[in-house]
């Protein structure tokens, strides 16, 4: 960076409001809304039932039923991310119906037209992504007690019991616990302008403390997650229609588009959180600002699906010091094993992230199924992620990037 030109990102959280960034909850939605006013709260009371809605076989005409509405009444970020969340919902519900493979290929104007406008306006795309489901799909039961699993809810379900409140839950409270380190940030960019290695380390400690942290926060899945239900029932609901051979055409929206478009389904890809510490630690998933391979064209990808104000944030870190090339440039041991820390927590993150994957993913797909099919089209690859990669060779590919980071001793 120029000299005397300060970073993007300096020690205030009045930058970080900018970027709808929390000193608590970090990219999570900050309490989020639970309530939509009238008339939109015929949006809510349907999401608010849809696993009894789908099992009843009512959920579609219920859909159909509604009226088109204006997002006129819609005012406010916190408004419109519920809205998003809501008719995000009640899309996926709509378009996988029971989860049997009799899938709806287009999605009517009455909740077409007013979710593109809304997803327009927040910048992000007309399908349910990790910002709304993890991020702004959850409550305290007590206000006043701790961000622990046990003292959260989430705000709408899919069938599958609570498995959805699982798998949305522990994401949160692993996205929470890293983001205590994002505080830290604009210390270590100080630390690299006033070239103070002290205070980088303590820095870099803290970072590598909440990725531990992270961590540990992730072993909840096995307590609260069941693989066959997350396997054949909640993984359905989280599928896109990008890469998808049930819609391989992708999604009429009806009163939007004369064409089927093609969107990604939810993915942890799509959390910022950890693409914040690949571009802090210097953690190249690219050559000169282009994708080095497809997992990196991916990562890239599902930038697209974040918030703006974040994926904005994510490119003002791109801007700022590099860590990596101001450790090397010390030829410090000490400083050089507290980064290689840091670059190992995300290596133990990915490797974890990767059992997982087999575990609810790999194990299961390779059961017979016990879901009927009755839909004559080609079935779903079961060894994608809900985002349409091969998910263990995406995994692979970016965990041996991670690795890759790691400082060599001379």
């Amino acid at each position: 960076m120029a000299p005397g030109k300060s970073s993007p990102v300096e020690n205030s959280w009045k930058i970080f409001e900018e970027y709808h960034i929390d000193e608590d909850v970090g990219f999570a939605l900050p309490n989020p809304l639970e309530e939509l006013p009238h008339p939109y709260d015929a949006w809510i009371s349907i999401a608010k039932n849809l696993p009894e809605l789908i099992k009843n076989g009512q959920l579609r005409a219920e859909v159909e039923k509604l009226t088109t509405f204006s997002i006129d009444g819609l005012q406010g970020h916190k408004l419109q991310r519920l809205a998003h969340l809501v008719l995000g919902y009640i899309t996926m519900a709509y378009v996988w119906g029971e989860g049997d493979g009799d899938v709806r290929k287009v999605l009517p104007s009455n909740i077409a037209v007013p979710y593109c406008k809304v997803s327009e306006k927040l910048g992000l795309p007309p399908i349910l992504v990790y910002a709304d489901c993890v991020l702004a799909n959850w409550k305290k039961k007590d206000p006043s007690g701790p961000m622990t699993y046990e003292n959260m809810d989430i705000l709408f379900s899919f069938p599958g019991g609570d498995c959805g409140k699982g798998f949305f839950l522990v994401s949160l409270v692993v996205e929470t616990a890293a983001a205590s380190a994002i505080k830290v940030i604009p210390i270590i960019f100080n630390a690299i302008q006033r070239e103070d290695p002290d205070t980088l380390q303590k820095a870099l400690l803290d970072i590598a403390s909440c990725l531990h942290k992270a961590l540990e926060m992730f072993h909840q899945i096995h307590e609260y997650v069941d693989p066959n239900l997350f396997f054949n029932v909640l993984r359905i609901y989280l599928s896109g229609w990008k890469g998808n051979p049930l819609l391989s055409e992708g999604l009429l929206y009806e009163g939007v588009w004369d064409t089927p478009k093609k969107f990604a389904g939810g993915s942890a890809a799509q959390s910022s959180i950890f693409q914040c510490f690949d571009i802090l630690l210097g953690i190249q998933h690219t050559v000169g600002g282009v994708p080095s391979d497809s997992a990196a064209k991916f990562l890239q990808e599902m930038r697209t699906y974040m918030p703006s104000a974040h994926q904005n944030f994510l490119r003002s870190l791109e801007s700022g010091p590099s860590v990596r090339k101001f450790v090397l440039s010390k030829g410090d041991a000490t400083l050089q094993e507290i980064y290689n820390e840091c670059v190992q927590a995300m290596v133990s993150l990915r490797n974890y992230h990767l059992q997982i994957v087999a575990k609810y993913i790999v194990i299961p797909a390779s059961q017979p199924s016990k879901r009927k099919q009755t839909s004559e089209e080609p079935s779903e690859p079961k060894s994608k992620g809900t985002g349409g990669t091969d998910i263990m060779e995406f995994l692979r590919t970016v965990r041996s990037t991670t690795v890759n980071s790691l400082l060599k001793e001379d």
